[in-house]
């Protein structure tokens, strides 16, 4: 009656997904009769995007993407740069935001003057130039929609995203054009969009299909889509496709041979391993995705695999152990996320979730460690 299959229901009801949409809480609760969400939900229904209140940098970025690209770099500050220096100073604001521990508040901080440096560089080059410059301004918007995504401002996110996809595809650059779409792949399905963004991965796989002499960058961004495909799929309620795209994306990581890095897509066969292990976790099937994450070796800090990455892989495993029944390996993950990344792990409703369901449920041994993290994400006050 939601068109939402069996499988979905059976596995909200088991704890495996979360219903995060109002829009689907609401249809729900409409066709159960009932007068009230929160009859659905409980008598506090928190409708908040965000875990928290706003970003301080929010504000300076919003006033960025709102004011038009004609005025930025004029009405607001931001002085023309050479292409490869504009270039330059995106690679230096990702690799604060991928490696730095601390990052929100510095990367938040250099985004609306990078912005508007980005689109006064642009106004100024051409030839050569002009292309470097515009892969610059779409990386940069991509590290917008995914900073503003992981601080809860989805919409925020969406139009970042979707302004890099109009300006990639107006250069007819395949790769930039797969790496786009990658990008507003990865804000729809978090906004719960997941038939639109597997639509919109495979009809960019098919657009985008590399040759027999594809460079690297092009197998990474297209090898990436049929990630952001596998995803939308299984939470589509389409398990089969899902792990047909896995394949194919294990496919082109066997081509491309290594681990990599290209326009921050993280492609390659360790991310596809990722893949398969929160592949089997969204399935429902925690035994097999224990399982296959004893095949992934996590990379180390300042590895190819930026830090987001394997901190949501992290936290990919401990739901599994939480749903698995296995309170120490969920306890001991939530210990190994904190010290890889003590700021991100406040970003994840997963382990928000994990640490409220191991409070309610704590042992004597469990009882200190576990409420240092809970005051840790703000799951105590």
């Amino acid at each position: 009656m939601v068109s939402r299959s069996e499988d979905w229901l059976s596995k909200v009801e088991r704890g495996v997904h979360q219903i995060d949409s109002l829009s689907m809480l609401t249809r729900i609760a409409r066709e159960l009769g009932l007068d009230n969400v929160g009859d659905l939900v409980g008598p506090t229904l928190d409708v908040s995007l965000r875990n928290g209140p706003e970003h301080p940098s929010v504000p300076s970025i919003r006033q960025g993407l709102n004011t038009p690209p004609s005025l930025l770099g004029l009405g607001l500050p931001g002085d023309a740069l050479t292409a490869r220096q504009l270039s330059e100073r995106v690679v230096e604001a990702w690799g604060i935001y991928e490696t730095q521990t601390e990052r929100y508040g510095p990367v938040g901080d250099m985004l609306p003057g990078l912005l508007a440096e980005a689109y006064a560089t642009l106004r100024q080059t051409s030839g050569d130039d002009d292309l470097l410059a515009t892969r610059a301004l779409v990386s940069l918007l991509h590290l917008h929609q995914v900073f503003l995504r992981r601080v809860g401002e989805r919409k925020l996110s969406l139009r970042a995203a979707d302004r890099a996809m109009q300006i990639a595809d107006e250069t007819g650059d395949l790769t930039l054009i797969a790496a786009a779409a990658w990008n507003v792949c990865g804000i729809l399905t978090s906004s719960g969009e997941v038939a639109e963004s597997l639509e919109l991965a495979r009809q960019t796989i098919a657009h985008c299909r590399p040759g027999v002499d594809a460079t690297p960058e092009h197998l990474s961004a297209y090898g990436a889509l049929h990630l952001a495909a596998v995803i939308a799929a299984v939470r589509d309620s389409k398990a089969p496709t899902a792990w047909d795209l896995l394949r194919s994306a294990d496919s082109v990581a066997s081509r491309l041979g290594s681990d990599r890095n290209d326009f921050h897509t993280s492609f390659g066969p360790t991310n596809v391993r990722m893949h398969g292990v929160h592949l089997a976790t969204e399935e429902g099937d925690v035994s097999e995705a224990l399982r296959l994450a004893d095949d992934v070796e996590v990379p180390g800090p300042g590895g190819v695999l930026p830090l987001e990455r394997t901190t949501r892989y992290q936290v990919e495993v401990m739901h599994a152990h939480r749903l698995s029944g296995d309170d120490f390996g969920a306890l001991w993950t939530l210990r190994q996320i904190m010290e890889l990344s003590p700021e991100e792990i406040k970003y994840f409703p997963l382990v928000q979730g994990t640490v409220q369901t191991l409070l309610k449920r704590s042992r004597p041994q469990m009882r200190a460690e576990l409420h240092r993290i809970a005051e840790h994400v703000g799951v105590l006050a």
